[in-house]
């Protein structure tokens, strides 16, 4: 009969759970091909933003029907789909019996009773772990006791277990000599717990040398507990954390993601020497919290920086001096207001490509821009004007504008509000203002894939507004919205879309009043 088998699965297509994609399987060190995601149930949804870890993508258990079977010759059967399958094959293919999900029957390979050093009997069938509930799923190197309604974590013993996930339990407390059992814990998943700092002991990740994810999220917590060297990614979010102090992540050397979001950091409690052991730092998430100002000291080795959803209402000109390698900087949901962005905040960066200025005060396009910007996010502000030439010290320039949930007329946009961008911008996008007719300056955009003018107040698309006419070659504009809008589109000349190859790639259809006027 053949054996369920745990894969860990990284999808190549995210989002795609119908295309085949490869599975290691833990503890065999195989791939295999042909695992589709809809044979499994998803864990956790493992993020590795930017660059910050190569893995990525949902953390799946799958019942791999017709694996190897135990003895050889026996032939290929298709096993039950559950997991507790005990029949012939409890030895495991000549090696330790591996226990099930209630704990008996089957030893993991590698297991120990107790802390002794001598190896098991293979022959034995001796219950090599304490009890688990019967809902946890078992295999070589992982253990996953998802909403189990645990409320301790019982004494395991495994030098082979890697994986661990024990999220949306009851935990409340871990004693020092919880892990002592798993020296070789890569991966820990405790988040939607009750843990607090009297319950945690503070020695209780000490021992776990070879740990490097680590996920706390909803919790308790309201300090930083004691963490092992190894860590390269930290999840605190949705804790109580009251303060990040200078020794805070002392000795994490090697941590690339770290997240904070939602916690009651303010800049009185973040001390300016908090990050300055995270040498290696690639990803900072700090939504959600009380912020005013971007926290100072920031590690040089940033990429990514998240400080949406907080009240910061300025950025001056030393906090990101030292964050030559940040690409990507969000802060969305604050109370931004032009004026209080200092000249020379962000221009000089090299690295930096993606801005998020959403959901702030912003009541014009913001001057001294990043000069190698490329994404640009202003949506949801106050925005009545784009200045002239505000984009024309930029190289390349941007690809990516983003400006609907504006308060922009016609008057607020000038023939040269998008100077510097003739080649680069691919994306425009001016749906949901006060815009009375199509905006000048559109036929410098010789770039323009797609133009989206919704949910304004335009009238009339006169001749040459969107098309040059004059000229010979068509545009590459794949995708033009103009619905809803107060266009009589009975009115519209027709070559006012001759430069676009696609005709259908132009959205009228509805109108504002189209039904009374019918």
């Amino acid at each position: 009969m053949g054996l369920p088998t745990l894969q860990l699965l990284l999808p190549v297509v995210p989002g795609r759970p119908d295309v085949p994609i490869w599975a290691f399987t833990l503890g065999a060190q195989e791939k295999r091909p042909s695992v589709r995601v809809s044979q499994c149930k998803l864990l956790a949804n493992l993020k590795a933003p930017g660059k910050a870890l190569p893995l990525s993508g949902p953390l799946l258990l799958c019942d791999w029907a017709g694996a190897a079977s135990c003895s050889p010759g026996a032939s290929h059967h298709h096993g039950p789909r559950g997991w507790r399958q005990k029949k012939d094959c409890n030895r495991g293919c000549g090696g330790r019996s591996i226990p099930d999900a209630t704990g008996r029957g089957r030893r993991r390979p590698g297991s120990r009773r107790g802390h002794g050093h001598g190896p098991a009997d293979p022959g034995t069938t001796e219950q090599a772990m304490p009890s688990l509930p019967a809902s946890c799923l078992l295999a070589q190197a992982a253990i996953a006791c998802g909403n189990a309604k645990m409320k301790h974590i019982p004494a395991l013993t495994d030098p082979g277990l890697t994986t661990l996930y024990l999220a949306e339990n009851e935990i409340a407390k871990i004693p020092a000599h919880t892990f002592l059992g798993l020296p070789n814990l890569e991966w820990l998943d405790l988040s939607k717990n009750k843990l607090d700092a009297r319950g945690l002991h503070p020695s209780a990740f000490k021992n776990l040398t070879r740990l490097k994810r680590l996920n706390l999220d909803g919790n308790r917590l309201s300090t930083v507990p004691a963490l092992p060297a190894s860590l390269q990614e930290l999840k605190l979010n949705d804790n109580h954390l009251q303060g990040l102090q200078h020794s805070s992540f002392h000795g994490l050397s090697q941590l690339l993601t770290l997240e904070v979001e939602g916690n009651q950091l303010h800049d009185g409690n973040i001390s300016p020497l908090a990050f300055r052991s995270l040498g290696s730092l690639l990803y900072l998430r700090l939504d959600r919290n009380r912020l005013r100002t971007i926290p100072p000291g920031l590690p040089a080795s940033l990429q990514e920086l998240h400080l949406g959803a907080n009240v910061i209402e300025e950025v001056t000109e030393r906090t990101l001096n030292r964050s030559c390698s940040l690409s990507v900087l969000v802060l969305s949901n604050n109370r931004l207001q032009e004026d209080r962005l200092a000249p020379r905040a962000w221009i000089d960066l090299p690295k930096l490509e993606t801005l998020d200025l959403s959901h702030n005060r912003l009541v014009h396009v913001p001057s001294f821009l990043p000069r190698g910007l490329r994404r640009l996010l202003l949506h949801h502000n106050h925005i009545e004007r784009i200045p002239g030439y505000v984009f024309a010290h930029m190289k390349p320039g941007l690809e990516f504008l983003h400006l609907s949930y504006n308060s922009l007329r016609a008057d607020g946009i000038h023939d040269v509000s998008f100077w510097g961008l003739r080649t680069s911008l691919a994306e425009l996008l001016l749906d949901h203002n006060q815009l009375q007719a199509i905006p000048r300056g559109l036929l410098s955009l010789k770039g323009l894939q797609v133009l989206r003018l919704s949910h304004n107040k335009i009238r009339h698309v006169p001749l040459n507004s969107i098309c040059d006419t004059r000229a010979a070659q068509d545009s590459n504009l794949i995708s033009t919205h103009l619905e809803n809008n107060f266009i009589d589109r009975r009115r519209i000349p027709p070559t006012a879309f001759s430069c676009i190859r696609a005709y259908h790639s132009v959205v009228l259809q509805p109108q504002q009043g189209e039904g009374e006027s019918s």
